[in-house]
């Protein structure tokens, strides 16, 4: 995974490499918004490091835009928080499972799509009654999603008289409240949940098809002049093999199905 970075303290390398004087690396500097809780999508580790495909699509488009992958400051992005950063300059991107949607194109730019998933359930392993988005229906189930994300917007909107639905402010308070018994299922888009569900396949399984199509973009102010470097670094990412690595390298692992490269468009 290419979010740690492991020095080797051999030779001229302990000097050069790993000294405590080392000189920071030149070039411009990038904060980047992240999910810090999504398996195999962007995780912030015991020791302080980043993993998963969004890390790895910041460091590709990073490195194409100019920018050591040192100089990259990582921060987390909740759903509920991606515009604001955005519009505060408190971030330069977000990189977060950030759905392209019209609603969000009003107050922020997208470069992408970079992955294309769709909206599922994630459920108890001994759970054989809900099957997938027909148990919703005319149900008292109790589904959890987080606040401010399209997985919630989409229930809120065609599932509200038959469902209720929990919001907490990550998934992974979803996923614990799962396992507790507190409510009966999370849903969220088919690859986070993937993540999760190889984290205890004793315990938990994702079931049923997919009931929309989420496109990830990378999140950019409004107005950016940034994003056709950026939509050529994704084109780069794609066409050059990277994608396909990172990809089968973060959440292949999951037993996920890998889905078709995307195509990147000038204005998604």
């Amino acid at each position: 995974m290419r979010g740690a970075v492991v020095c080797a303290a051999v030779g001229m390398l302990l000097v050069a490499g790993c000294g405590g004087g080392e000189e920071p690396p030149a070039g411009p500097k990038l904060t980047v918004g992240i999910r810090f809780d999504q398996p195999g999508l962007g995780v912030r580790m015991s020791d302080g490091a980043f993993s998963g495909l969004d890390v790895d699509v910041a460091e590709y488009v990073a490195g194409r835009m100019g920018t050591d992958h040192r100089n990259i400051t990582f921060v987390e992005a909740r759903p509920a928080d991606r515009e604001t950063m955005l519009e505060q300059n408190k971030v330069d991107m977000v990189i977060a499972t950030y759905s392209i949607t019209d609603a969000r194109k009003q107050r922020v730019d997208f470069a992408g799509p970079y992955f294309v998933a769709g909206q599922s359930l994630l459920v108890r392993k001994a759970n054989a009654d809900i099957d997938g988005p027909e148990s919703l229906d005319n149900s008292d189930w109790r589904l959890c999603s987080v606040t401010g994300s399209t997985p919630a917007e989409n229930v809120q909107q065609s599932y509200a008289k038959s469902v209720t639905l929990q919001q907490h402010g990550s998934y992974r308070e979803c996923v614990d409240a799962l396992l507790k018994g507190d409510i009966d299922a999370v849903t969220t888009d088919d690859v986070i949940l993937a993540g999760y569900a190889a984290e205890q396949p004793d315990k938990l399984k994702v079931v049923g098809k997919t009931f929309s199509t989420e496109r990830y973009g990378v999140g950019l102010r409004k107005g950016d002049a940034r994003r056709p470097h950026v939509t050529t670094a994704l084109r780069e990412m794609v066409n050059d093999g990277s994608w396909e690595r990172f990809v089968h390298e973060s959440v292949g692992r999951s037993g996920y199905r890998i889905p078709a490269r995307p195509e990147i468009v000038d204005s998604p």
